[in-house]
């Protein structure tokens, strides 16, 4: 494949050029022109993260033109079998988790609150607007061809109460010497999670561990119990961790 720089723009942007020559935002076009310094005239991909990747032309004022919309450079099934990742924002390093987590290959992440959460957010709607973005900047880096979604935030009662049947979760603990390997767990439970056709998820507690209420929750809904490691993880280490071993188990899969 040829090495061009990676541009994500919304599929709906994409679809509704009838000339297939498209107007970049400002910060497109300065990505484009003055970041990564593309000449007139020069090919770049562009990604809907969908699936499709396409070569596009660089134009003068900040238009790029779109070769052949209808019959993409490239096109990549979505997985069967979808990941989630649900943490509990943690005080620091939630855009990384971010980053990192889409750069593995997960499918879905789901910012969560709940009893010891030790940063509390208001105005959850401009804080979705910058980690819109810095999911799509991880797309362009990585070169994925489908972005991971991003939720509301939930408390993890009512989130745990909104999934489906067809989802099945694990929640991440520690010190609890009965509790499972996720991999382990993961490859036990391999025909069952493969036929499912819903979301699997694991969850990540706060840096201040579960409440004796969310255990007994977790307990009543016959949620199970795993564990990523025998040491003690910083939330933004355990949800990387996660993502990782969800990941690996997938593509054992295959």
């Amino acid at each position: 494949m040829d090495d061009l720089i990676r541009l994500f723009i919304e599929n709906d942007r994409i679809i509704k050029n009838k000339n297939n020559n498209l107007k970049l935002t400002n910060n497109e076009a300065r990505y484009i022109n003055k970041v990564m310094r593309i000449k007139i005239g020069k090919e770049i991909f562009i990604t809907n993260g969908k699936g499709s990747l396409w070569k596009a032309i660089n134009l003068e004022n900040n238009f790029i033109k779109i070769n052949n919309i209808s019959n993409p450079y490239l096109f990549k099934e979505k997985e069967k079998t979808l990941l989630g990742i649900a943490v509990v924002i943690p005080k620091n390093g939630f855009e990384d988790i971010l980053k990192m987590c889409t750069e593995i290959g997960i499918d879905f992440i789901q910012p969560l609150y709940s009893d010891r959460q030790v940063k509390k957010y208001s105005n959850f709607s401009n804080k979705l607007i910058r980690w819109d973005s810095i999911i799509n900047e991880a797309v362009e880096q990585c070169e994925r061809l489908w972005r991971p979604s991003i939720l509301n935030h939930n408390s993890v009662f009512d989130w745990i109460n909104s999934r489906g049947n067809e989802d099945i979760i694990s929640v991440s603990v520690t010190r609890d010497d009965s509790s499972e390997n996720l991999y382990y767990w993961l490859k036990k439970r391999q025909n069952l999670l493969a036929k499912k056709g819903g979301v699997l998820w694991n969850v990540i507690g706060p840096e201040g561990g579960w409440s004796k209420g969310e255990i007994e929750f977790f307990i009543k809904n016959k949620i199970s119990f795993v564990k990523l490691s025998e040491t003690i993880l910083r939330t933004s280490t355990a949800t990387v961790n996660a993502t990782s071993i969800l990941n690996q188990w997938r593509n054992d899969l295959n």
